[in-house]
């Protein structure tokens, strides 16, 4: 049974995707035209979505709206930290912390918390918001509960910015996510999924383990060549942006004292896009420490030097009817579903 998201919203939920529905393979980089950034607002605790043809300029689908309310799919009726990929199978992937911060003033619940915040810290949750689709406006979805996954997992402290990856030798989907016990530091964790994107197959184990024992969150996998390249975010003094690298998926990243972002201000949730057709990758970062909310943004050819780009429209990446957007993530679309995603929210964009 299919039906449609509450309120202005017009995507629809689906149960499940039948095998016969999925694409075979996903389409090349050649095939590539149009980039879509997934992203949210502190708010709405929705997700949002935004366009570009270029790489540079991105202007959102639904005119600074969300595409999903969070309070349509999430056990906490908010959304945070969304991640989107394509998989092998050419079908869209997305996951999202299930997370509302300000729900006890919207009159969500009674709490600051859904648990005693001096036991349990900052914001913590227990789920994972996890969709899939075959053309971006139908989605299945599933809450998964971290914490009932698993005996070990029964006492977590929060379940936060959740991504995913294609591991090619276990022809797997790899989740990998921020995760602490009880008040604990936040670390890295990562576990395999299902084939139906519902569950994990694996128990959780730890992705890296940072020299000093502080909280470090929001990693960020790319893999170039036979190298995998993981940003992420250590609390060690302002928060900032580190890389840590490795001929592994899961396993085995070196630790890089270097920070590979240039702001002053504290910033995390990186992530990394492709520019389409060139050696260029793109890193983004989410600037928290100013107001309003701003992304910041660096380019390389070899994940060694890195050139400023400024933050959004204060350079050459212009955001045209959005602001203050939270926590990226990007993938590459063609033009027929660039086109396809256009016309559902009514953008009138020539892709």
């Amino acid at each position: 049974m299919r039906f449609v998201l509450a309120g202005m919203l017009a995507l629809l939920l689906v149960p499940g995707i039948s095998k016969a529905q999925k694409r075979t393979k996903a389409p090349k980089e050649k095939d590539m035209k149009a980039y879509l950034m997934a992203y949210f607002k502190d708010d709405t605790h929705g997700l949002y979505f935004a366009l570009s043809k270029d790489g540079y300029t991105f202007t959102d689908v639904n005119n600074g709206k969300p595409v999903i309310a969070g309070d349509t799919i999430a056990e906490q009726r908010g959304i945070r930290d969304p991640y989107i990929m394509r998989g092998p199978d050419g079908m869209f992937y997305l996951a999202m912390t299930d997370l509302h911060i300000f729900a006890q003033q919207a009159n969500l619940r009674d709490t600051e918390w859904q648990r005693d915040g001096r036991q349990y810290g900052w914001g913590n949750n227990r789920a994972l918001v996890l969709m899939k689709s075959k053309d971006l406006v139908n989605w299945s979805h599933t809450i998964l509960r971290v914490d009932q996954a698993f005996p070990e997992l029964a006492d977590i402290g929060c379940a936060w910015a959740p991504e995913i990856v294609y591991d090619e030798a276990k022809k797997k989907l790899m989740l990998y996510y921020t995760m602490r016990f009880g008040n604990g530091h936040n670390k890295l964790y990562y576990a395999y999924m299902n084939d139906d994107f519902t569950a994990f197959e694996t128990k959780p184990e730890l992705l890296f383990e940072y020299p000093k024992d502080i909280t470090y969150i929001d990693a960020d996998i790319t893999k170039v060549g036979d190298k995998y390249h993981m940003f992420y975010t250590p609390h060690d003094g302002t928060p900032g942006i580190k890389q840590a690298v490795s001929s592994a998926i899961n396993s085995g990243y070196v630790y890089d004292p270097a920070w590979y972002d240039p702001e002053p201000k504290a910033c995390e949730a990186p992530t990394v896009f492709k520019r389409i057709g060139e050696e260029k990758w793109v890193l983004v970062y989410d600037i928290y420490g100013i107001r309003p909310h701003n992304f910041g943004f660096s380019e390389t050819s070899d994940f060694k030097n890195f050139k400023h780009l400024g933050h959004f429209n204060e350079g050459v990446m212009k955001a045209i009817n959005f602001y203050s957007p939270k926590h990226s993530s990007f993938v590459h679309l063609t033009k027929k579903e660039a086109r396809r995603l256009a016309d559902h929210w009514g953008y009138k964009a020539k892709f």
